[in-house]
């Protein structure tokens, strides 16, 4: 009897030893991208076509550093609370990019993202605009369904016309950090309604202390957020109109 427990014993270990070994952010990694994430191993991530990238360099990083130089770990350094941004708050929840993560996903260069790009037309009774987004996560059919919801919103339709930009592979500017909009899962809404940080402050210093400034409804922020997309405008450097696709940081 006490043989087969041990033996039991022996067989259950290894599995609840994965499951600890496994990070939270990691975990939720591999729900956000299954298309391309595979598995996770001793301190690296694995993507579907066998490379890995490192989890964690076990850096303590100032605030410039978790900006250009994060690893992926860094990009859980705040959560994102779909609830109203709080007076006060300091933090950038998913403004903190590893920009080798996104390029793995969506393509190294432009001349990898581009073939994988469609046009959507963006709220076809409201807006009727076409609007280039990315094919990857299914994107294109996301962005579909979220504008399909905003249709039935016409108070919303100052917000979601003229859309600012989508893609646009280029850096994000006074930095040498690349945009997201590089990998087309990026919406700007309609600039005349957005505030922007560098506007505010007239700067581009990151340590200029902001008074914050929002014209977007909060319930426009939470349809975006329905599917998948965080809002620039819960960060300290608030960016209004800036939409990003980030399902992990919502799970």
């Amino acid at each position: 009897m006490l043989a087969r427990y041990v033996l039991l014993l022996l067989l259950i270990l290894p599995l609840q030893d994965k499951t600890v070994q496994v990070p939270e952010p990691v975990q939720k990694l591999l729900k956000a991208y299954p298309d391309h994430i595979t598995g996770y191993k001793d301190n690296y991530i694995i993507f579907k076509d066998g490379t890995k990238l490192p989890y964690d360099d076990g850096r303590q990083k100032s605030a410039g550093e978790l900006l250009n130089s994060a690893d992926v770990e860094d990009q859980f350094k705040y959560d994102y609370k779909p609830e109203k941004r709080e007076r006060g708050n300091t933090m950038d929840p998913g403004r903190i990019r590893n920009e080798d993560f996104f390029k793995r996903i969506y393509g190294f260069s432009a001349k990898e993202v581009e073939p994988r790009l469609v046009t959507v037309t963006w709220c076809p009774k409201l807006v009727n605009q076409k609007i280039r987004v990315t094919t990857v996560n299914g994107l294109d059919k996301i962005v579909t369904a979220l504008s399909n919801e905003l249709d039935r919103h016409p108070e919303f339709k100052p917000y979601v016309t003229n859309i600012g930009g989508t893609y646009n592979w280029r850096k994000i500017s006074g930095t040498d950090r690349l945009s997201a909009h590089s990998f087309g899962c990026t919406i700007d809404i309609n600039v005349k309604y957005s505030d922007y940080w560098q506007w505010q402050c007239k700067c581009k210093d990151e340590g200029a202390k902001l008074v914050y400034k929002n014209r977007i409804p909060e319930s426009l922020v939470a349809i975006f957020e329905k599917y998948g997309f965080i809002w620039g405008g819960k960060w300290y450097h608030f960016d209004t109109m800036h939409f990003e696709y980030r399902p992990e940081l919502l799970l």
